[in-house]
């Protein structure tokens, strides 16, 4: 039988520990971001928002890429915010986040009941979403599918323009991209839908992304709820900006997603 009583043991403090109940939770500092934790995810998320204070002080990058359910989630005003006071550069959203910002704008309301539209054949039909995104995108594709999309809701002056992200983006003059796999999005399903305009405006938006990861040095890029998609039209973006002789090297990228992907661009 084993005998226990020779098991070696050693002294707490001679111990290396990875948790200082001085990175703890402190309520006695002023502000959200300095009371967190300095343990893991909250500290990630403290030295996130030391790096993207740090670009916009140095007027660097700062790239946030989002799929539909940051709009769906109510988090456009966030958003909006930092595109109004200069943080955010670039913004760049997968089909179905312009399709939720178009929505929003068009009516203050958007995300249908999937399964029992599905059930009936339904899913993806509103009239409106399909023909006046489709009409939008086919009339400019030279300027890009984001910049389409702002600039029909701006012109038309829809209701609720003032929340929507692609809008801001083209009145503020910042860069709105939208990135699209055909056959992914509800307006693709449509008649009206004009399958080379889409790949005429989303390819130049591709280029238009790329052209703002040749300046990400110093700067950050940040993907929301975007799990497969926009991760991998960066990677290609980067591989491209690389290729031609950009030193693009030193950046802070930040993923925030429920899963944690085996390839994090």
């Amino acid at each position: 039988m084993i005998d226990f009583s020779k098991i070696k043991t050693y002294s707490i403090k001679n111990r290396n520990n990875k948790v200082d109940a001085k990175d703890f939770y402190n309520n006695k500092r002023k502000s959200f971001s300095d009371r967190l934790p300095s343990i893991l995810a909250a500290n990630d998320l403290n030295n996130l928002v030391m790096d993207l204070k740090s670009a916009a002080k140095g007027k660097k990058q700062v790239i946030v890429m989002m799929g539909g359910h940051v709009i769906k989630c109510g988090v456009s005003p966030c958003i909006l915010e930092l595109m109004q006071e200069g943080m955010i550069t670039h913004v760049a959203m997968n089909g179905a986040g312009s399709i939720h910002d178009f929505e929003i704008a068009l009516i203050g309301k958007t995300s249908e009941d999937v399964a029992a539209a599905i059930d009936n054949g339904s899913f993806g039909m509103a009239e409106e979403t399909g023909s006046l995104i489709n009409k939008a995108v086919s009339e400019s594709p030279d300027i890009g599918h984001g910049a389409a999309l702002g600039r029909f809701i701006t012109e038309k002056k829809l209701w609720y323009m003032h929340l929507s992200i692609l809008a801001r983006a083209y009145q503020l003059k910042i860069p709105a991209t939208v990135h699209v796999a055909i056959g992914t999005d509800i307006t693709h399903q449509h008649p009206s839908c004009d399958g080379a305009a889409i790949g005429r405006a989303t390819y130049q938006d591709f280029k238009i992304l790329t052209e703002s990861v040749s300046k990400l040095e110093g700067g950050v890029i940040i993907n929301i709820g975007s799990a497969v998609l926009l991760p991998e039209v960066f990677l290609k973006a980067l591989t491209i900006v690389r290729n031609l002789g950009f030193e693009v090297r030193n950046f802070t990228a930040a993923a925030f997603d429920m899963m944690h992907q085996y390839r994090v661009a």
